[in-house]
């Protein structure tokens, strides 16, 4: 009687448990609660205070800070790559994974590790927002607010003295706000030379783990402790100013690079052309780098002369001796009207032997094209010192122009000088009341320089560097940029006109090296001008 008591008692139990599941369900179904409202949905500035700090952290970016973008289209992207974005990134994780493991395994006597599962889960990241900084220097700087609530899956099994234990990463989520900056930026895909990553806070990691299928994070102490020490080893390794480093290209490479300096000595020309009309000419020698921007530089106008002397001596900074030129031209200097051009010639670089100094005798042409019959008529002669010095592997690496940094001053700059590089980058916002055709020109002491005339144009770029060789640091002087507008038309009451101007004192370029700051023009409207100094010394 008791085993029947006993089997009997079992199936009736069974029999409750049924019935009681169905009746439950049919509850559940047929008598939902009638008191269930829909949600509150009011605007931010109605709410109290209390619910405001609760829903802080979850409002994006962009809505709190109205300097930050929505990335709705970037965040469509992501979710519509991210399942090949997962195979791409699990697969790459792997191949970088496989050496490293298979260097660092036999130094603690492990037998394998191994990925078993690796995939980021089916949840994209999402973006709240992007803010891109504005500077003068040659890089993009963007910040980024970043939350991925992912549901990845990592189990990594590892083989040691006969037995096998497994780890697994579950339910992962990051917060966090990285400035990604790319610099320098230059003119070769992908346009810039290295990505520099930090992070502005602290980032939030939450993450389950299981180890031998057992969650690791239950431990009294453990999910604290985890959570803080991830915060604070990543904090001191990528904490803004510090930064991740991924180097994309070399930027010497992305950009041509002074590899070497040209030493020109202009000696002296020979039976020239009478040009004026009392039977003299007033010759001068311009010299100019092909491939550059840089202006000509000059010598002086030997008046009424038709075989000057000069033995003046210019040096150039040379980026690619194989197809750069050194172009001279003689010209006959007219005090009223334009100069006229006497004769031409050039010279290959890559013709010349490094630290060797040739004296070459260069017949001035009318054109360069050897079989013009207008150059069989005689215009004269010119001789030239040329030296062409390659720069040492020490001064290779001192010459790396990169984003804040000064180049050397080349060989034969005064000791206890230096060179003034002016760079004019840019303009904006420039108005003329009668035309706004764009140059720029400025005064130090006593010499004269000026750019390219941008035609109508308010917001021109130059791009152009002058050179100033000086005996003495400029401590004490200023120097005086000034914005013109000029019109060629004939009968034009005012064919030029100021657009404004600037004064910037030099101090602070020899103490800092270099300035690169964008200025008010002086009696300009809404004006400005982007003008970078550097103070080169040799040492």
């Amino acid at each position: 009687m008791g085993f029947i008591g006993t089997v009997m008692g079992f199936f009736g139990f069974g029999f409750g448990i049924s019935i009681g599941l169905v009746i439950g369900y049919f509850m559940f179904i047929y008598f939902q609660p009638t008191d269930v409202k829909d949600p509150d949905i009011r605007p931010l500035a109605e709410k109290d205070s209390k619910s405001l700090q609760k829903m802080l952290p979850e409002i994006p970016s962009w809505v709190k800070n109205p300097d930050f973008d929505r990335l709705d289209w970037l965040n469509k992207f992501v979710e519509t790559m991210w399942p090949y974005l997962d195979k791409a990134i699990c697969k790459q994780v792997k191949q970088i994974a496989a050496p490293i493991i298979a260097v660092q395994i036999p130094k603690y006597k492990i037998e394998s590790v191994e990925f078993q599962t690796l995939t980021l889960g089916c949840l994209p990241p999402t973006f709240q927002g992007m803010k891109v900084y504005s500077t003068e220097e040659k890089e993009l700087i963007m910040e980024l607010a970043l939350k991925w609530a992912g549901n990845p899956n990592i189990l990594v099994a590892v083989k040691a003295f006969g037995l096998k234990a497994t780890a697994q990463v579950l339910d992962l989520q990051v917060f966090a706000c990285p400035r990604i900056t790319l610099k320098p930026l230059v003119p070769t895909f992908p346009c810039f030379a290295k990505i520099l990553v930090s992070l502005m806070d602290k980032p939030h990691v939450d993450f389950g783990l299981k180890l031998l299928g057992a969650d690791a994070m239950s431990i009294p102490g453990l999910y604290r402790f985890v959570q803080e020490t991830i915060k604070d080893q990543v904090a001191n390794l990528y904490l803004w100013p510090k930064s991740l480093e991924v180097q994309i290209m070399d930027p010497s490479k992305a950009t041509k690079r002074a590899v070497g300096i040209l030493h020109v000595k202009v000696v002296r020309a020979m039976n020239l052309k009478k040009k004026d009309l009392m039977g003299a000419s007033d010759p001068y020698v311009k010299l100019k780098l092909s491939e550059e921007k840089l202006p000509s530089k000059k010598t002086s106008v030997k008046q009424r002369n038709l075989n000057p002397e000069w033995n003046e001596e210019f040096n150039f900074v040379i980026k690619d001796p194989q197809s750069q030129t050194l172009d001279i031209a003689v010209y006959d200097w007219e005090q009223v009207g334009k100069h006229e051009k006497m004769g031409i010639n050039i010279v290959s670089l890559k013709d010349l032997t490094p630290e060797e100094t040739r004296v070459l005798t260069l017949d001035l042409l009318k054109t360069l094209d050897r079989e013009d019959p207008q150059n069989e008529k005689s215009r004269g002669q010119i001789v030239l010192e040329v030296m062409y010095k390659p720069f040492t592997d020490n001064e290779m690496a001192s010459n790396v122009e990169e984003t804040g940094e000064v180049q050397k001053a080349p060989e034969g700059t005064p000791p206890n000088g230096g060179l003034l590089v002016v760079i004019v980058h840019e303009a904006q916002d420039l108005e003329g009341k009668h035309h706004t055709n764009p140059f720029v020109r400025f005064h130090f002491r006593g010499e004269e320089r000026k750019t390219k005339t941008v035609k109508k144009n308010r917001d021109p770029k130059w791009g152009e560097e002058f050179e100033f060789t000086l005996e003495d640091p400029p401590t004490n002087d200023k120097i005086r940029v000034e914005v013109f507008s000029s019109s060629s038309r004939i009968g034009l009451i005012h064919p030029k006109e100021s657009l404004g101007y600037v004064d910037i004192s030099l101090a602070d370029v020899v103490s800092n090296k270099r300035i690169n700051e964008r200025y008010h023009l002086i009696d300009s409207k809404n004006g400005r001008i982007q003008v970078e100094l550097q103070w080169r010394t040799a040492s």
